[in-house]
């Protein structure tokens, strides 16, 4: 059974350019011990990195048992923490890359490996440079089943649905969305939340990076579409704490998930495939 509550904070991140590999890596592993209540803890897409530092992605990929999720892995199991360790630049072992979020559980194990499988190419080498994932991935926990999502990923919502098909109750979204689309932002974060009856968890990057501002406004969104927590622009820690018995009340209360009606998306996925009306 799901526990009766879950504190989850956003860790929502700067990625300075002037700032080297190592010296990021202790700030952010400085910071998280600096949490004290916590049951989920998330971090924003390719924060080691910076998203818009295209160039760095090879040198900066990892394994999954490389030296940075090991470090996270360690201070999940010193906290007793769920982890969403934001995504980083994996390299596979047949040599690719991905943009590839992690979730820890509280023993330091890895759960589960979500690639994304929406790859941006707008203003942005993503697409050129790594290859996309093919999976959908939830993860049961103590306190629902989550399912994981990166950044553009919040543009389709298929995919959200899937997840919510496998059982999704929470759905953690780690991004590096620019400042430009902050409203796009605002009410994606709330229609994905509203329509799939989840507890929503974005957590954006903040500040400036290869000369893009970041939107921060991390949110944690319930599944009525109420605004929990927020942040603001700059770095922060938005946090909130959820009733997780709430999503079986919404979706109770106010059944839209069960009014789905299948038949009508097969009937015409149907008259498409024959090329005319199926019946």
């Amino acid at each position: 059974m799901p526990q009766p509550g879950v504190r989850v904070v956003c860790v929502q991140l700067e990625c300075p350019d002037s700032e080297g590999a190592h010296d990021r890596l202790r700030r952010v592993l400085a910071q998280l011990r600096s949490i004290d209540d916590a049951d989920l803890v998330v971090l924003p897409e390719l924060w080691m990195t910076g998203y818009f530092s295209f160039d760095r992605y090879a040198q900066d990929a990892e394994p999954l048992d490389g030296p940075v999720l090991t470090a996270l892995r360690r201070v999940a199991r010193e906290r007793r923490w769920h982890m969403v360790a934001g995504s980083m630049v994996e390299r596979s072992p047949n040599g690719r890359l991905h943009n590839t979020t992690v979730l820890i559980g509280p023993g330091g194990d890895l759960l589960q490996a979500y690639r994304k499988v929406h790859l941006f190419g707008h203003g942005s080498r993503e697409a050129e440079l790594l290859t996309p994932g093919r999976d959908v991935i939830t993860s049961r926990t103590p306190f629902g089943t989550v399912g994981l999502a990166t950044c553009y990923d919040l543009r389709f919502p298929e995919l959200f649905r899937l997840l919510v098909d496998q059982g999704a109750e929470i759905i953690v979204v780690v991004s590096a969305w620019p400042h430009e689309r902050l409203d796009h932002w605002q009410i994606l974060t709330r229609a994905r939340a509203v329509e799939n009856q989840v507890l929503l968890v974005a957590c954006n990057a903040a500040g400036w990076q290869a000369g893009r501002q970041l939107a921060g406004n991390s949110v944690i969104v319930d599944p009525w579409g109420v605004v929990l927590a927020e942040g603001g622009d700059a770095p922060s820690l938005p946090a909130a704490t959820f009733d997780t018995a709430r999503v079986a009340d919404v979706r109770a209360a106010f059944p839209a998930l069960a009014h789905r009606q299948f038949d009508i998306l097969l009937i015409n996925r149907l008259g498409e495939s024959y090329g005319g009306d199926a019946l």
